[in-house]
C-alpha cells in the first residue's frame, strides 16, 4: 500500500499551498454569506496516522462538533471539519453574531450555521484539490455530530466503511481581530485513492 509519508517536503508545502487557495475560496464565499469580512489562513499542513486524528484535537473523548461527508469521484475518502466547543462558539460569535450561552444547548440556527460554515469549507479545499491535481471530487451532503472525537471518528467508520490509515490534516485559522478560532480539516482518503493523488501531485507511488 502507498504511503502518505512519502511526500517530500515540497509535495508538503504544494499541499498547503492548495490549502491556502482554498481557504481563500472558503472566506470569500462566507464574507457573502456573512456580509463581512473573513480572514483565514492555514498555518499547517501534515500527515497523521487515522488512530492519531482524535489526539489532534485533544483526545477521544474530548466533545467536538464535526461537519463529516464521503468524497466521490476519482479519489473516494471521508472528509471531517472538526471543532472545540470553545471555537465554534466564538466562530458563531465572530462569523454570525451568535451567542451561545455556556452550558446551553445548540439550537437548530446554532447548528444550521455550523453546518453551512462546514459546508462552504469543505466545497472550497476539494476544488482547489480538485482543479490542481485535475481529478473530480464531489462531496456529499455533509452530516453534524456534537461527540467525544473517538465516538465520531467510530461513528464515521460505521457509516462511510472501511477508511484509509492516514489523514492529510489541514489546520485552518479564522481571524477576527484578536481572536483566533481554530478548526481541523481531514482528509482521509480511501486505500486505492491514496496511489491517485500521488501520481497527479508528481510522486511515484
Amino acid at each position: 500500500m502507498e504511503d502518505m509519508n512519502n511526500f517530500a517536503e515540497f509535495h508538503m508545502d504544494v499541499l498547503k499551498e492548495i490549502g491556502n487557495i482554498g481557504a481563500g475560496h472558503a472566506a470569500t464565499a462566507l464574507s457573502k454569506l456573512m456580509d463581512k469580512p473573513v480572514d483565514m489562513l492555514v498555518p499547517s499542513v501534515r500527515i497523521v496516522p487515522f488512530e492519531e486524528i482524535a489526539d489532534s484535537v485533544g483526545g477521544p473523548e474530548q466533545v467536538v462538533i464535526a461537519i463529516f461527508l464521503r468524497v466521490e469521484g476519482d479519489t473516494p475518502g471521508n472528509l471531517f471539519f472538526i471543532l472545540t466547543f470553545e471555537s465554534s462558539k466564538k466562530l458563531l460569535r465572530s462569523l454570525a453574531g451568535i451567542d451561545v450561552a455556556e452550558g446551553e444547548e445548540y439550537s437548530e440556527l446554532e447548528i444550521s450555521a455550523l453546518a453551512e460554515i462546514g459546508n462552504i469549507l469543505a466545497g472550497s479545499y476539494l476544488t482547489s484539490l480538485a482543479d490542481f491535481t485535475r481529478l473530480q471530487m464531489s462531496p456529499t451532503v455533509p452530516s453534524l455530530a456534537i461527540d467525544m472525537a473517538g465516538a465520531i471518528l467510530s461513528y464515521g467508520v460505521l457509516q462511510f466503511g472501511h477508511m484509509g490509515d492516514q489523514a492529510l490534516l489541514i489546520d485552518t485559522k479564522f481571524l477576527d481581530g484578536p481572536d483566533e478560532m481554530k478548526g481541523h480539516f481531514f482528509l482521509i482518503p480511501d486505500p486505492e485513492s491514496i496511489g491517485k493523488i500521488f501520481v497527479a501531485l508528481g510522486v511515484q507511488p
